[in-house]
């Protein structure tokens, strides 16, 4: 069974990349976008090839104004798709005239990056994007990036966050630690509480003792995930997923920390960063040579992975791909656990 292309809001370009008069090719949604900010600083996407005879408007294309001028022949288009110019023509064409003629994709920057929003069917948007608010906080860190482009369809990314028996095989766990899910609409939510080793005001790790560690993770629609360490140690991660195809997929770590803390805490915070990104490092390999089981053949210490997989088939326009109910051996699945990353 083949996944096809989710619909959702999803981050295309780091914000701080995408300078005025900036403009790139892009290639997701399995798709050829161009990529723009105009001169007042003003982000757009929109299909790439120019109508009159076809040229990628990523591809020499220049910023002037508030429009973007093709390439080829000159002519301009504004960010919502309309022509506004043809330097040699005595009259506008008829089509041109009548309105847009590119589809500009629906566009927000938030959480310093650009967002796109993709629906096969060119719906508009059907939830806005939430903001993860230490992003924007000026006593937290420049954010810390880590990008992988993937051979594989982005709903096993996010199932892995819940496949909490390969915690143990994979990442080498201790234990697994157990959370409250909560499903509604396009978000989830997780609140997990992990027995930890204590660390001290000072953040020097006492192995003696354990204290519990507290994680807030989001997922708001298929493109977006946080994740929030909320104990003395705290760092926040924006998670992205974008589909390149169906098959293939860019992840993208954005983590920030707070400025403010001692040299101790902050190589903790760094440690913890660095085996967030190994265990996706980890993950990948098992991602690009597995293939989706559309009935898996579960047991209770597996996680709520039907409940996930339910959860998402409702970011696919056709019902007639959502996945099947799966097969449950030995125990119904146990909702309240999940992992602690994916």
């Amino acid at each position: 069974m083949s996944l096809p292309i989710p619909f959702g809001w999803y981050a295309l370009e780091y914000s701080a990349e995408l300078s005025p008069g900036a403009v790139k090719p892009l290639f997701y949604f399995d798709e050829h976008m161009v990529l723009f900010r105009t001169e007042d600083g003003q982000a757009h996407v929109m299909e790439a090839y120019c109508p009159h005879l076809g040229a990628h408007l990523g591809h020499g294309g220049k910023v002037q104004g508030d429009a973007l001028t093709c390439p080829f022949h000159g002519w301009q288009f504004d960010g919502s798709g309309t022509c506004v110019s043809v330097p040699y023509a005595r009259a506008m064409p008829k089509r041109a005239a009548e309105g847009p003629c590119l589809y500009s994709y629906p566009v927000q920057e938030r959480n310093q990056m650009i967002w796109a929003w993709y629906h096969p069917r060119r719906v508009v948007p059907l939830w806005d994007i939430d903001d993860l608010p230490e992003l924007s906080d000026p006593d937290w860190s420049p954010i810390d990036c880590y990008d992988w482009e993937i051979e594989s369809p982005i709903q096993e990314a996010g199932e892995n966050g819940v496949d909490i028996a390969h915690f143990v095989t994979v990442h080498g766990a201790l234990g697994v630690p157990e959370a409250d899910i909560t499903l509604d609409g396009h978000r989830r939510e997780t609140k997990l509480a992990a027995v930890a080793p204590a660390i001290d005001d000072e953040g020097q790790i006492d192995f003696a003792n354990t204290e519990t560690i507290h994680l807030v993770s989001r997922n708001y629609g298929p493109g977006m995930s946080t994740q929030t360490f909320t104990s003395k140690l705290k760092t926040a991660m924006l998670g992205t997923i974008t589909p390149i195809t169906a098959g293939r997929m860019k992840l993208c770590f954005a983590f920030t920390k707070p400025r403010n803390i001692s040299a101790q805490f902050n190589m903790l915070a760094d440690g913890m960063i660095a085996e967030i990104v190994r265990q996706v490092q980890q993950d990948i390999p098992i991602w690009e040579n597995k293939k989706y089981a559309a009935s898996p053949m579960l047991c209770d210490g597996d996680g709520p992975i039907a409940k996930y997989r339910r959860w998402f088939s409702q970011f696919y326009d056709d019902a007639s791909v959502r996945p099947k109910r799966a097969a449950v051996i030995a125990s119904s699945e146990r909702p309240e656990q999940a992992a602690l990353v994916g």
